[in-house]
């Protein structure tokens, strides 16, 4: 059902479906699928269903419908829709039901989406394979034995394996654009601000940012003008300038004659899958042929990367996560305990798994007095520096363009024991998210052995571009795919 959200629309209207039967249609496949995939942790079935009749009853009366009207989406567990539970995929919100909609669903509840249930994802979003789950792993639909990234990898897993049409997930560090890499799924990253957090289980604030799965470029952009602007719930969103807001018919054109991209030499480095290089250099070759310049560009400061985000992001964990404490909301242990010390460790203990109880105890320490400064503080510098390669570079270029993971989806727990190799997953990501850019992971024109994604990254703001460039590729794909 790989079909877009126009193609889907225009069947609405020309009567060639229903709501009710796509609906029914994707039920049927998340039956016959998500119980070796599991990429729901909760599917809405009689609430889509009767959302999809509603919409079927409005058609038969011969009324317009908006272009996201019945569109099946998913919502990665970690955003708030109220009603639903709100796990984070955690034994601490096992129970929690959320009160309230985030802004993001509230804007899409306007349109008329059909949500079709919560996805998995590593607990807290804290993980680059979605193994880290309390509900367990999830599993690539193109090699179940194999990850489908993370920490976004239920919502990546939905739409690959048709269960969805589209998805909204989050991104710290590459938790959007890594799986879709590892799925041939399309995954966007938006500016820090330009779509509200309000509603979002909180990771790391500063780094956090909500964005859209799908099967191509165009769907992202559709949903981005929806989902995107300010939010006085959200004091980091951003208002949009006349000349930040998406011109979606230029983006459908593609024309990226002229444009200049820079190819920085950080992220060319060894260790790359040959088969990934060759995958980026055809795209490479295929933007020459569309007009688009390629210069060597330097991002001097990429090898610090990793390192400062695995300093800063900790530290904004153990912050937010001292929230479940096992009194205000939550797993609570305070009838097994004799005070309150004693509640705050067995609840914690219990409720949280291995991974957030690393970076929290990582990041109280790099908080802590006498290595406030030598850690965090020499981080968030490392972090500035980084912001201003990207600001340096972008004064000669348009856009960058890098792999989005060096491999392809490596296998169920290769590296589950390793957490500094897993950790090295976010390599071509994480500087996306400390220079508060917008990055996009596009599938590469090969269609032969597992999905490979490439990378675009662009200035603050510049959607417009990165969206552009990214569906002049996939327009190459829709035509190759459809010959």
């Amino acid at each position: 059902m790989a079909i877009s959200i126009e193609e889907l629309h225009k069947s609405y209207k020309d009567s060639k479906t229903t709501a009710t039967e796509t609906v029914k249609e994707i039920i049927a496949t998340i039956d016959a699928e998500d119980k070796t995939i599991n990429a729901y942790t909760e599917v809405f079935t009689d609430e889509a269903l009767k959302q999809a009749e509603l919409l079927d009853a409005k058609l038969a009366k011969g009324e317009s419908i908006g272009l996201l009207e019945g569109i099946p989406i998913s919502v990665k567990d970690a955003i708030l829709i109220e009603g639903h539970k709100a796990t984070a995929s955690s034994r601490i919100l096992e129970d929690y039901t959320a009160t309230y909609d985030a802004t993001v669903i509230q804007k899409l509840k306007k349109e008329g989406v059909i949500f079709m249930g919560k996805t998995n994802l590593d607990e807290f979003a804290m993980g680059a394979s979605t193994e880290n789950s309390a509900f367990g792993p999830t599993r690539n639909p193109t090699d179940t034995n194999r990850v489908p990234g993370g920490s976004s990898g239920g919502s990546a897993a939905s739409v690959a394996a048709n269960m969805a049409m589209i998805s909204i997930g989050s991104d710290t560090g590459g938790s959007i654009r890594q799986p879709a890499s590892l799925t041939g799924t399309v995954g966007l990253k938006p500016t820090y601000g330009r779509v509200s957090r309000f509603g979002l289980i909180a990771m790391a604030s500063s780094l956090d940012q909500i964005g859209p799965f799908a099967h191509n470029v165009m769907d992202t952009a559709h949903i981005l003008n929806i989902i995107e602007g300010k939010d006085s719930m959200d004091a980091t969103s951003a208002e949009l300038a006349a000349n930040q807001l998406l011109d979606i018919e230029s983006i459908r054109k593609a024309d990226v004659k002229g444009l200049k991209v820079g190819i920085p030499k950080e992220y060319f480095i060894d260790g790359i899958d040959t088969e990934v290089k060759s995958a980026i250099d055809e795209i490479i070759e295929e933007y020459k042929k569309l007009g688009v310049e390629f210069v060597e560009v330097n991002l001097p400061h990429t090898q610090y990367a990793v390192p400062t985000y695995y300093i800063i992001m900790p530290a904004e964990v153990s912050t937010n996560l001292a929230r479940f404490d096992g009194i205000r909301y939550g797993l609570s242990e305070l009838e097994q305990s004799q005070d309150l010390q004693e509640v705050y460790k067995a609840s914690r203990a219990k409720g949280f798994g291995n991974e957030p109880l690393r970076r929290i105890m990582l990041g109280t320490y790099v908080l802590s007095s006498g290595y406030y400064e030598s850690y965090y503080g020499k981080a968030k510098q490392v972090q500035a520096m980084i912001r201003q390669d990207f600001t340096n570079v972008f004064k000669q270029v348009d856009a960058i363009i890098t792999p989005t993971s060096p491999h392809t989806a490596f296998a169920i727990g290769e590296k589950v024991n390793n957490p500094v190799s897993m950790y090295l997953e976010d390599i071509f990501t994480v500087a996306t998210n400390l220079a508060g850019i917008p990055g996009i992971s596009v599938p590469t024109l090969s269609n032969a052995g597992l999905p490979i994604g490439f990378q675009l990254m662009t200035n603050h703001f510049q959607e417009q571009t990165l969206l552009t460039l990214a569906n002049a590729i996939d327009n190459i794909r829709y035509a190759r795919n459809n010959n």
